[in-house]
């Protein structure tokens, strides 16, 4: 009788855990279904090539963009850290002053130059999860393509102090990421990918991104500021002098093979940088 009754309760339990797992697939595709439906709303038109076609004839020249992904109003916290290497970058191009509002592309803005290339800096002032809409409508209008568009975000699955480039893909979980593709519709915009490591003990992942960094994270990433804004500044210039070049022809493994070697062969420590330096 015992044996019938725990065979029950397992049974029972069994079928809780099924409909609760249902529910929880349901709901997060809901979400994502819901996300999309907001971009294409906030997107009053959708993004196409011919648009890109127009604004360089219009802007006599192409341009390129970097975006920082983030919250408005929840600047230093981990998940808007892509803002904090944005504005670190624009300090180091002596425009941090030159902030805009864009009404039509619900973000701030800094036209620039680097290296006689011309750099729009865009500022997102929507929520993570549709940040796409104003990446698109500033590739819109700005004359940027896809390609050209550098994403720069928090990663988790990074620790504190890690940096890497990654050369399209899927967007990884990433909301901001997501958004961006949804709304572009492409996959190919390199991202810069900021390490911010996962919670610990029993916080949430909510809380960890949407926390502030501690005293003594804030000193890596100092560090990851400055290795940050080098490289940004470097995939600019080789972006430039590669972008009449023809397509290289398919590596071993495949593209997605070669994503992944790029990736760790990018990859940046600065306490491993600085270690290397002093050797």
């Amino acid at each position: 009788m015992s044996r019938m009754k725990r065979g029950s309760v397992i049974s029972k339990f069994c079928r809780y855990l099924s409909n609760f797992f249902k529910k929880l697939i349901n709901f997060l595709m809901m979400r994502r279904l819901l996300t999309r439906v907001i971009n294409r709303v906030l997107l009053s038109e959708p993004f196409s090539p011919a648009m890109i076609i127009e604004a360089e004839i219009h802007n006599q020249g192409r341009r390129k963009m970097v975006v920082g992904l983030g919250n408005p109003g929840m600047e230093g916290t981990r998940h808007s850290v892509g803002m904090t290497v944005l504005g670190a970058l624009a300090v180091q191009l002596g425009v941090a002053d030159r902030w805009r509002g864009d009404k039509y592309v619900s973000g701030e803005v800094i036209l620039s130059e680097v290296q006689q290339t011309n750099v729009v800096l865009l500022r997102p002032r929507l929520l993570m999860n549709v940040n796409g809409v104003s990446v698109a409508k500033a590739a819109s209008k700005y004359g940027v393509k896809a390609e050209d568009i550098l994403l720069v975000h928090d990663e988790l699955d990074k620790p504190l102090g890690k940096i890497a480039i990654k050369h399209g893909g899927s967007a990884r979980g990433h909301n901001g990421v997501r958004s961006c593709v949804d709304c572009l519709q492409t996959d190919v915009m390199p991202r810069l990918r900021i390490g911010i490591g996962r919670p610990t003990g029993k916080t949430s992942v909510d809380r960890h991104v949407l926390g502030r960094f501690t005293t003594e994270e804030q000193k890596v990433l100092d560090s990851v500021l400055v290795q940050s804004v080098d490289l940004l500044l470097s995939q600019l210039s080789q972006q430039d002098s590669q972008q009449d070049s023809p397509p290289p022809s398919s590596p071993a493994g495949g593209r997605q093979a070669a994503q992944k070697r790029n990736e760790r062969a990018r990859s940046v420590s600065p306490a491993e940088d600085s270690a290397a330096a002093q050797s």
